[in-house]
Formats: structure tokens, sequence, C-alpha cells
């Protein structure tokens, strides 16, 4: 990975505590993982951030490099990679993905 897209990625997931790289927006996802992802968080109630990696083909193949994780979407609290909908979804099932998003906006 080129210098200068590791320097865009950087400064995406920097961007706020809780960053998603994702398919579409939070207000119309893409995918049902994307959704998956978008219902979680507010149901929740924590700001986040997104990126539509539908609009750019280089941050779309490179965040699959960057978090060496192949699908999307991707979930980042305080620049810490977390998982995809499906870590998300057992996070939150087991309670942890609440814990770590509280201690996140706490800093």
């Amino acid at each position: 990975m080129d210098s200068s897209l590791k320097q865009r990625l950087d400064q995406l997931v920097g961007s706020s505590p809780i960053f998603v790289f994702m398919k579409g927006s939070k207000l119309m996802p893409q995918c049902g993982f994307s959704n998956n992802v978008v219902q979680i968080l507010n149901a929740m109630a924590v700001p986040f951030e997104t990126f539509d990696v539908l609009s750019d083909m280089e941050i779309r193949q490179g965040i699959k490099e960057y978090s060496e994780w192949p699908t999307i979407p991707q979930v980042y609290v305080n620049g810490e990679f977390i998982g995809g909908s499906d870590i998300l979804i057992e996070m939150y099932n087991s309670g942890e993905l609440k814990e770590k998003l509280e201690i996140a906006l706490a800093s």
C-alpha cells in the first residue's frame, strides 16, 4: 500500500471515535451487512461516522489490506479495527460492544 493511501485511511479512521467503512451511508446502507452495523450503532444511540466504499475504489480495496480483513463493512473504535457485521452482532449480543463503546466515547 502506498503511503498516500495509508495516510488517507489513517485520517478517516482517526476522524471519529467510531468509524465504519461500509457500502452506502448510515442514512442509506447499500447492503444487508452494512445495514446490520448501522442498526446496531443506532440502537446503541452512539455517534459514528461512515465512508461509502462504493464511492472510491482505491479506499474499497485499500481498507482490506489496511485491516487485513477481506470484507466490508469494517468497524473501527478509537482507531482499532473491531471487525465486520458478524463480529459486531456477537459483541452486541454479549454486551461486550456496549462496554467497548462506552470506554471509547469517554476517552
